[in-house]
């Protein structure tokens, strides 16, 4: 078993409100913007994560929808390689966007960014990933690598 390849697994939900813009929200222990989601826990699916995440930090409880994407990253130590699943969170009533509860250990802020605007809060490779997650809504998943649609090969 020690010679089996380990990746670390996160997911990750794309929720829209109303004019389709994505939810995105600002940890308090990092200088980045993210998308809600996390890091997926022993004996959990990415679904229950993802569940389980958006409860946590919005205090929302949003079903998981479809996958939208998976997206292999590349190890870059002291990280292994990771999986990242985003799934379809759907769009959010208003009356749901005034029920968001931040959970204040993890994060301060939220705002909705149009998905033309992604690239200008998001670090690179999220903005590469959630762009390809969006586009995906409605029409089936797609397989990244590093944020980049890998074709079959």
């Amino acid at each position: 078993m020690a010679s089996v390849t380990r990746v670390r697994a996160a997911a990750g939900v794309i929720l829209r409100d109303q004019v389709g813009r994505v939810l995105v929200v600002h940890p308090t222990y990092k200088d980045m913007w993210e998308i809600p989601g996390g890091v997926v826990e022993p004996d959990e699916s990415p679904a229950d994560a993802c569940v389980r995440e958006i409860q946590e930090e919005l205090g929302l409880p949003v079903p998981t929808g479809t996958l939208l994407c998976v997206d292999w990253v590349p190890a870059s130590p002291p990280w292994d390689g990771g999986l990242m699943f985003v799934f379809d969170g759907g769009v959010l009533t208003a009356d749901q966007i005034t029920a968001i509860r931040l959970c204040p250990d993890e994060l301060d802020r939220f705002d909705f960014v149009e998905p033309e605007r992604l690239d200008e809060v998001l670090i690179p490779r999220l903005a590469r990933r959630v762009a390809a997650a969006v586009a995906a809504i409605g029409h089936g998943g797609v397989y990244l690598e590093d944020g980049v649609t890998v074709s079959t090969r």
